[in-house]
């Protein structure tokens, strides 16, 4: 017995710093990209309010369109908390259902910004090269883009993991912790929509 529980003990000591760490880990990560998404709404509000002849972003975006998709990116936020709880609670079949759900979210919003940008390219007017107003855009919402295509990529890494009976109701730390990030992306998007589109 004594034996028994020696043989185990360091497993799950290090299973549970193991989760500390990831958790740990991902935790600063998204605390340096906080701060770098901060640095760039920062610089586009400062050029904003120095530059007289900036455009109104509500004359040039199409506000109705993207208040659909941060929606869209909400709902897959609340995809995201319902397949944490269905594998905390041994449902694999929801959790890979809400996976889904949380991925097919994530795709569309990419879809509608991939559509938004092509539109602007060549009807909009607008160019990267062509102003600040642009160039803060195209930044700033590209580099959102990018988190997202990341997360999603992130996302299918997790579900193809349940197929293969990685996670129970026991063992799902890695679901939480892709939870986080998504949360994060959802939560810096409802920023850049704000400060880039409505304020």
């Amino acid at each position: 017995m004594g034996d028994s529980v020696s043989m185990h003990a360091p497993y799950e000591s290090s299973g549970l710093m193991g989760t500390l760490r990831g958790k740990v880990g991902m935790w600063l990560f998204l605390i340096s990209d906080a701060l770098t998404f901060g640095a760039l709404l920062a610089a586009y509000g400062a050029m904003r309010m120095g530059d007289p002849s900036w455009p109104v972003p509500g004359k040039i975006l199409d506000i109705p369109l993207t208040a659909l998709n941060t929606f869209i990116l909400i709902c897959s936020s609340v995809t995201m908390v319902k397949a944490l709880s269905a594998v905390r609670r041994g449902d694999i079949k929801g959790l890979q259902k809400f996976l889904l759900g949380t991925i097919a979210g994530g795709a569309i919003f990419l879809g509608i910004q991939a559509y938004e940008w092509t539109h602007l390219l060549t009807h909009g007017g607008l160019s990267p090269r062509k102003d600040l107003f642009s160039a803060t855009f195209f930044a700033i919402t590209g580099f959102h883009g990018f988190h997202v295509t990341c997360g999603v990529i992130y996302l299918l890494a997790i579900l193809a993991q349940s197929f293969r009976g990685v996670y129970t109701a026991q063992s799902n730390e890695r679901v939480e912790i892709a939870g986080l990030y998504w949360h994060f992306v959802d939560l810096v998007w409802i920023l850049v929509f704000t400060f880039v589109y409505l304020i």
